[in-house]
């Protein structure tokens, strides 16, 4: 009795695992054709203005800055300005002490009258040598000296024509060097050459400067014309080919919160400005100077500033947001496989060229709850939409999320279902 018992109790556990194998079968059999269904919001295909925008960053700057360096060297005895004083063209900036420039001036204006006196002296020898001459030409004439003593009288009349002649370009020299050290010594005063402000002051009353050589000399000052600012902002080598001059751009001063201030774009470098050379982080901008229109007067050089350059824009377009676009590899017919007739290109090249002539631009619309693909075309884009130029008609409802939806997720014909739909703007 005991064994039919056992054997009983194995029948009914074998059974039941038998029974739950059965049934993780069928679940993993009919659960496994189960199509997953996404989630997905969507948006109506409108048509907007866009306005495509190239954002930078850089410093505000007077468009006229110019430093003050001396030209002669020496110590400063005179300092009337200060740092923030507005100035008129004209204004005593700095005064350099002159002692040493009127001494030079003095030896100079010296020489000068010493040469003059020479000159009038060798005027008056060349008077009586060339009288002295004349007479020994004419005794010559009549026979009555030899040629030696005619020579002599002749060498000694040209050589005293070459002392005036000397004297004269002594005095020239004398003139030049005295020309020299009345500038030098104008220059011991220096005045504003414009109307502005001082926006630096970089020297002291007693310091010595040293004036302009082979070097710029000591910068003492700048003055700028607040008047007239500029936005100096770095612009990517990417997108300055975007930016043309007169475009309008809304510039954000660090200093102003919550302003914004127009400006006109009127010089684009073309030297580039490279950072991080010789590294992976390489950066390479260019500056592009934006003339600021409505500013406030209490603009200081230095100020930091953003601008959102304007360098497009489009009216009446299709557009959907721009998180709707994404890209797909592009199928490929029989014959559309890459072949290079270029042997020179190497085979990494011909690959990565492949690839991307196999990538296509998508959206993907809801169509009776299956993703529908679309490949569509780009234009220009804002902060928000894009313009797209062929594949889309307008009213579509385009899928706008989520970002895993659209750019792993979905695929053409996949099974979805459209959460609250959103409402474009």
């Amino acid at each position: 009795m005991a064994k039919k018992k056992q054997s009983k109790k194995k029948i009914i556990i074998f059974s039941a695992i038998g029974v739950v194998l059965v049934v993780l079968t069928l679940i993993v059999v009919f659960g496994g054709n189960k199509e997953e269904v996404i989630n997905v919001q969507t948006e109506k295909v409108q048509k907007r203005t866009i306005t495509q925008v190239v954002t930078a960053s850089g410093k505000l700057q007077s468009e006229v800055s110019i430093t003050i360096n001396p030209e002669v060297s020496g110590e400063i005895v005179s300092l009337p300005v200060k740092e923030g004083q507005v100035i008129k063209k004209g204004d005593l900036l700095v005064k350099i002490k002159p002692d040493a420039y009127l001494a030079q001036f003095e030896s100079r204006t010296a020489m000068v009258n010493s040469a003059k006196t020479q000159i009038q002296i060798q005027q008056a020898n060349l008077q009586k040598m060339e009288a002295d001459f004349k007479r020994q030409e004419e005794l010559y004439r009549k026979s009555l000296i030899s040629d030696s003593e005619f020579e002599t009288a002749k060498a000694a009349y040209e050589s005293q024509v070459g002392q005036l002649e000397s004297a004269r370009h002594s005095l020239a020299n004398a003139q030049a060097s005295l020309s020299e050290t009345m500038t030098s010594l104008e220059k011991t005063t220096i005045l504003s050459p414009m109307d502005g402000t001082i926006s630096s002051l970089n020297s002291n009353l007693g310091e010595r400067v040293f004036g302009a050589g082979f070097s710029s000399g000591t910068p003492m000052m700048d003055v700028v014309d607040l008047n007239s600012m500029e936005a100096r902002v770095e612009v990517g080598e990417n997108d300055v080919i975007l930016i043309s001059i007169g475009d309008t751009a809304r510039i954000e001063v660090d200093a102003f919160p919550n302003r914004k201030f127009t400006g006109v774009v009127y010089e684009i470098g073309y030297a580039a400005k490279t950072t991080g050379m010789s590294s992976q982080d390489q950066i390479v901008n260019f500056i592009v100077k934006i003339k600021v229109i409505d500013k406030d007067e209490q603009f200081r050089p230095g100020m930091s500033c953003t601008a959102d350059i304007e360098t497009d824009t489009r009216e009446n377009v299709v557009s959907v947001p721009i998180q709707s676009v994404t890209t797909r590899a592009a199928k490929k017919g029989p014959g559309d496989a890459f072949v290079s007739t270029v042997q020179s290109t190497s085979a990494a090249q011909r690959e990565k060229r492949d690839n991307m002539s196999q990538i296509q631009e998508v959206v993907f619309i809801a169509d009776n709850n299956k993703a529908k693909k679309i490949d569509v075309t780009t234009g220009i884009s804002d902060d928000r939409y894009i313009e797209i130029t062929s594949g889309l008609d307008g009213e579509e409802d385009v899928v706008s999320g989520t970002y895993r939806a659209i750019n792993r997720e979905l695929e053409d014909g996949k099974t979805i279902t459209v959460e609250k739909q959103q409402k474009p703007q």
